[in-house]
């Protein structure tokens, strides 16, 4: 069978890139609908209309309704069709991101992904995560081609809340061993192929640039200042974690994150919080050795990630809902069927409260 590595058309990282928008963008349409929130367009809609000052481009700005539904997609096509839009540029976190690709694809345009944040893996892959209005997991909506343009503005990243960051580093961290997984398994990855070797490679460059340079750049964001460790974690979290996912392949950590999703008490938490927790999961699924699931602990408890139900915000485990989180991870399609053994809703509900009992141990 065939091997891919999928990424994006063109990359872009660096101090104060959102100023050179239109430079970057020149190319890719000629009337772009900008979706971002409401704060989002506090924060840059000045900075965008300065950047297209002048130039023969038109500007459509639309206020994101917080969740990637098919509801909040079909309402920004019908404002793409009014509006004649031949490019989408969404400027925010992982939800929006995903909306703004979705709505390219759909309407056939360009897309330029602008990341405010470095809190998932989202930005580069040819992947939407469909959510219901009320923030249950849906389904994926797999892409044709990755993004035009992802373009990291690291000073705006630099000055958004550290959680965001840290939460990227919990779905960063399950890169690698959801890639691995997937490499025994021989499970085929998110375009339906095999996993590349480079694809795995980066995926362990992932998990090696977390460990040496998570801490540091968490204490530097909350300092507001990019430092060398605060780029290399955005782009271990956007860059290296979003082709290692989507060319490794995902696995257990994804799919019970996704199984979390049905539980209102976790709905404060952002996407790597949970993926975090479903690392850890994974990994008592797979009877790693101790010295390598103490690893993952400490450096989840370093940054602030996760490793309790407790801390997650299940303040009373109850047999049940636990169980429909099992279920729910053990959904038909899920990724948790590429782990290289047997799953069952059982051994899912078994690892969550393994993995809860060994993150007690630690706290």
């Amino acid at each position: 069978m065939a091997k891919i590595i999928m990424s994006p058309s063109k990359y872009i990282q660096g101090n104060g890139e959102l100023k050179k928008l239109y430079e970057h963008t020149a190319n890719l349409g000629s009337t772009f609908l900008i979706l971002a929130t409401e704060g989002g367009m506090k924060r840059t809609k000045h900075i965008i209309e300065e950047s297209f000052k002048n130039q023969d481009k038109n500007l459509v700005f639309e206020t994101f309704n917080k969740e990637c539904s098919k509801e909040e997609i079909n309402r920004l096509i019908e404002i793409c069709k009014a509006n004649g839009c031949d490019g989408v540029i969404g400027i925010g976190g992982g939800k929006l991101l995903d909306t703004a690709k979705a709505v390219s694809y759909y309407q056939k345009t360009s897309v330029v992904i602008v990341p405010t944040i470095a809190s998932t893996d989202a930005p580069c892959s040819a992947l939407s995560v469909l959510y219901t209005p009320e923030g249950v997991f849906d389904e994926y909506l797999v892409l044709p081609q990755n993004p035009n343009l992802v373009l990291m503005d690291t000073n705006i990243i630099a000055n958004a809340p550290a959680r965001l960051l840290v939460s990227g580093m919990g779905d960063a961290l399950a890169t690698y061993f959801e890639a691995r997984a997937c490499d025994i398994s021989k499970a085929t990855n998110m375009a339906g192929l095999l996993p590349s070797k480079s694809a795995y490679a980066l995926a362990e460059l992932c998990y090696e640039t977390l460990l040496e340079d998570g801490l540091k750049a968490k204490l530097a964001v909350e300092n507001k200042v990019v430092t060398p460790a605060v780029e290399n974690i955005i782009e271990a979290n956007t860059y290296l974690s979003g082709i290692g996912f989507e060319s490794g392949g995902l696995a257990g950590a994804h799919a019970i994150h996704n199984g979390f999703t049905v539980l209102s008490e976790c709905h404060h938490l952002y996407h790597g919080e949970k993926v975090a927790f479903g690392t850890l999961v994974q990994l008592v699924m797979e009877n790693c050795p101790m010295e390598e699931i103490e690893e993952v602990i400490l450096f989840c408890m370093s940054i602030g990630l996760p490793v309790t139900l407790g801390e997650m915000g299940i303040k009373e485990i109850n047999p049940e809902k636990m169980m429909e989180v099992a279920k729910a991870s053990c959904a038909e399609g899920e990724t948790i069927y590429n782990m290289p053994f047997e799953v069952t809703p059982e051994s899912v509900y078994a690892a969550i409260l393994t993995a809860d009992a060994l993150g007690k141990q630690y706290l």
